[in-house]
């Protein structure tokens, strides 16, 4: 078993109030002493050295780095604050972050499906450092704007970004419900510039529907984030349908960043007869693995859509019903995150998100850097990329990915096939 204390979830970046993001715990603050600025920078050392992935701490002295920051004197949280993230930064990675009190409690908003900003999941390019848009969320002012994945974005209100960490980005971006933030977007050898205003945002993760086909009537599920809600919506979402008496599904997983590991599991196990859902392997090599509850919705063919905005829960949940043959991909290569994620909620009401293991598909495959490659790849252009974030051709037939998928599950659907779902994948 994991050494750790708190529940294993999954994330996708450093995010903060305008990302959607992994849930959090709830805080341990009250009715507790809170601890001076040198007891909670050894707190988060001791976090990180008992659970953190590498335990070669990216070739540190790990040990020396704490009493380097022991050794220190601190008149203020502020002045511990600064000294955590510069520790934590040692580490090199972009996944692992400190938030203080302010930066938690927006964390803590997605859990309820609420965000305040502009509704960009964000993470920094590993090769050109540069700060990248993952997927805008549906139906914020970034998404209505037309900010596309792979944007990177240059300029914050004027601010230059390179060598800006990722959670400087993000508390330029934050702001009240109302106010404005302008980003200079960079996109191929184009830059413009996005007028935003910070807004409150509330995400419906599961949105469906039916439609009629030569092959007969068939249901679509849009999934955009894997919130604390989504596996309830999506059962209703799944029970609406089949009462409904439709063939086969199209699930969309397109521009969905991820968010909780609960949440992908439940919805695996409502596709998943039996069989391995994902696996998680910590430091010690030690190995958890995660199974569907054996008690599935339907058996019936399914097609999921994915593209390079489908990261982390989508990509455990896209890669097991491959990997079972449950599902046929069309898309995309996925983005390629294959690290977990967990938050330590501390004393004084800070937090510190730690990589506490690599997770790997029920074939044993590492998509880490790599993505899952669909089944069927279709690409679009940059226009039926927009055309799609407007939400113009979603699930139609000028979706040239949706009908490509349609197209699959109506053969499927004419021939009997499942994809043996019902078999685990033998």
């Amino acid at each position: 078993m994991f050494k750790q204390k708190f529940i294993v979830k999954i994330e996708i970046a450093a995010m903060a109030a305008i990302l959607a993001v992994t849930g959090i715990y709830a805080s341990k603050a009250l009715g507790i002493t809170q601890p001076s600025p040198q007891k909670l920078v050894d707190e988060v050392w001791q976090i990180l050295d008992k659970n953190y992935v590498d335990v070669s701490f990216n070739h540190q002295d790990w040990k020396a780095i704490r009493q380097q920051y022991l050794s220190r004197s601190y008149s203020s949280k502020k002045e511990a604050y600064g000294a955590i993230q510069e520790m934590v930064g040692k580490l090199g990675d972009r996944y692992t972050e400190f938030f203080d009190p302010q930066e938690y409690q927006a964390l803590n908003s997605d859990l309820s499906g609420n965000l305040s900003g502009v509704g960009l999941e964000l993470a920094e390019n590993e090769k050109t450092k540069a700060l990248t848009v993952i997927a805008p969320i549906e139906g914020t002012p970034a998404f209505k704007a037309g900010i596309l994945p792979d944007d990177v974005i240059v300029q914050i209100n004027g601010k230059i970004t390179r060598g800006m960490k990722i959670e400087d980005a993000v508390k330029r971006i934050l702001g009240p419900v109302g106010t404005k933030v302008v980003l200079t977007i960079q996109r191929g050898k184009q830059s413009q510039n996005f007028n935003l205003t910070r807004a409150n945002i509330a995400i419906h993760p599961v949105t469906y529907n039916t439609q009629t086909t030569e092959a007969g009537k068939i249901g679509y599920i849009r999934l955009p984030e894997f919130t604390e809600t989504a596996p309830a919506e999506m059962r209703q979402a799944i029970q609406a349908l089949e009462k409904q008496q439709v063939q086969g599904y199209v699930l969309d997983l397109r521009s969905d960043p991820g968010g909780l590991l609960d949440a992908s599991l439940q919805i695996a196990s409502m596709w998943l007869k039996q069989g391995a859902i994902v696996s998680l392997v910590n430091r010690d090599k030690v190995k958890e693995n995660y199974n569907a509850s054996g008690h599935p919705l339907t058996n019936k063919p399914l097609v999921i859509l994915v593209d390079k905005g489908s990261a982390s829960a989508s990509e455990i949940l896209s890669g097991a019903l491959q990997d079972d043959r449950r599902a046929t991909l069309v898309g995309t290569r996925t983005f390629g995150k294959g690290l977990v994620q967990a938050v330590e909620p501390l004393d004084d009401g800070s937090a510190l998100k730690l990589t506490i293991a690599k997770y790997y598909t029920p074939k044993g495959r590492d998509i880490n850097h790599v993505g899952i490659a669909p089944d069927i790849t279709v690409e679009l252009s940059e226009a039926q990329q927009k055309a799609l974030l407007q939400n113009r051709t979603v699930a139609t037939l000028a979706d040239p990915q949706y009908a490509s998928a349609v197209a699959d599950l109506s053969k499927l659907i004419q021939s009997g096939d499942n994809h043996l779902s019902l078999q685990g994948g033998k």
